[in-house]
């Protein structure tokens, strides 16, 4: 006999869409291999008169508590995006005993404690594959396949839109203003575009994905973010030629006690596989103690590869009524205070200076480096005009602090700093 599960929507744009006609063409699919009759009860919109015609206006309602107090409704499906009211909607369902699923990182990231404490005190789901990653499976990957293993680090392209403005300025050569207006045109950059190119959506990913994958809450407020608005094409022409690919990345790292947590532009050797990703494209690089390598990749936005992931999802919560999962750390407000969360990383720099073409330059450089035992493992000088130059270093590796300290103690009568772009391996 199959099981009957009812969902609610609160919001129907795009992506509800999208999940309603995933399910609505699967329906019968999925009822004969997993025996699970999905029925969608209610969904929540702003105006009914204004909603999508391709959903039936008689499973639409206009207020919030047809949906969140339905005793009929077994599952809560939340499309409405950004932090507020979706955090406050979800944490009334879950107080009701329903299972939440969501795609929304922001209203996650910044409201999980609450989220999952509501889920556990009434003993409901809480699920968000589509967080983090769109269609690829990262986050269920993390809390069952590689649950037992040690994971040390994250480090991925999250963020499709950025990753396709560095991919055109790589590509082409243009400047960050005209591929940005390129991408608005296209759909794949908000009118307003500050979460993505900023780093704030990655960031809100990277709180998400290093809790699971560090098994201890890693809190927003903790990344250090950087966007892409001042990336220059010269700094990608130059980083090609010395055989790297610019990628906004974030990286989540753990080595004992002590774990940092960045967005910002970062160099990767071009071989590297995420260097290879282009597009609107996600991947994510794992590595583990015991898993060692693992990259995966796919879809990372859009209605379709998102209404799969919050699909599987609903899938996944249905099995699961009676026996929800819940991730294996402490979910709590703060970070937990024996974690030391570093600003003072390790890694290697990309370092372009605009300098004086005038003898001793150089050696200046060398010295404010190596005065902070920073080693240069690559250099390049190029002529420019008006008697100037540009000199372009990448050092071994080196902490943050003493690279702002090299840089700080530079003569800037002789040189001025044009960009500083970390660079990993």
């Amino acid at each position: 006999m199959a099981k009957v599960i009812q969902l609610g929507f609160l919001g129907c744009g795009n992506i509800g869409g999208g999940v309603y006609h995933l399910l609505t063409e699967m329906h019968d699919e999925i009822l004969k291999r997993e025996h699970i009759d999905i029925r969608i009860k209610s969904a929540l919109v702003k105006s009914i008169a204004e909603a999508r015609s391709d959903v039936p206006r008689d499973i639409m309602t206009e207020h919030a508590e047809d949906v969140l107090r339905d005793p009929d409704i077994d599952i809560i499906c939340e499309f409405m995006g950004g932090e507020q009211p979706a955090a406050s909607f979800m944490q009334k369902a879950l107080e009701n005993g329903k299972t939440v699923i969501t795609a929304n990182k922001m209203a996650l990231a910044l409201n999980w404690h609450k989220l999952q404490a509501a889920a556990v005190e009434h003993h409901a789901g809480l699920y968000y594959e589509a967080s983090v990653g769109g269609v690829i499976p990262v986050i269920r990957s993390l809390t069952v396949s590689l649950n037992a293993d040690e994971i040390d680090q994250v480090m991925g392209i999250v963020n499709g839109t950025t990753n396709y403005i560095l991919t055109q300025m790589s590509q082409q050569g243009r400047p960050y203003a005209d591929v940005l207006a390129e991408a608005q045109r296209l759909g794949l950059a908000e009118p307003n575009p500050t979460a993505d190119v900023e780093g704030f959506d990655a960031a809100y990913k990277l709180s998400i994905l290093s809790s699971i994958a560090f098994h201890t809450r890693v809190t927003y407020e903790k990344i250090h973010r950087e966007g892409i608005t001042c990336v220059s094409p010269d700094d990608i022409a130059f980083g090609r030629e010395m055989g790297y690919t610019l990628k906004l990345l974030a990286i989540g790292k753990r080595n004992g006690d002590s774990i940092e947590v960045r967005v910002h532009p970062t160099f990767l050797p071009s071989n590297h596989p995420l260097a290879r990703v282009d597009g609107s494209l996600n991947a994510i690089y794992i590595h583990g103690r015991y898993c060692q390598d693992i990259m995966l990749q796919g879809r990372g936005a859009g209605d379709k590869p998102t209404s799969s992931a919050i699909c599987g999802d609903i899938l996944y919560a249905a099995r699961h009524l009676d026996t929800p999962i819940v991730p294996s750390f402490a979910n709590t407000a703060e970070t937990d205070p024996a974690i030391n969360f570093t600003n003072n990383w390790t890694c290697r720099y990309f370092v372009r200076l605009d300098a004086a073409d005038t003898p001793g330059v150089l050696g200046s450089v060398a010295g404010a480096f190596s005065g902070k035992s920073i080693s240069i493992a690559s250099l390049l000088q190029r002529p420019s005009s008006n008697g100037r130059a540009t000199i372009i270093l990448i050092t071994h590796e080196a902490s943050e602090q003493s690279v702002q300290e090299a840089i700080s103690s530079l003569n800037t009568d002789l040189v001025k700093v044009e960009s500083m772009i970390r660079v990993e391996n």
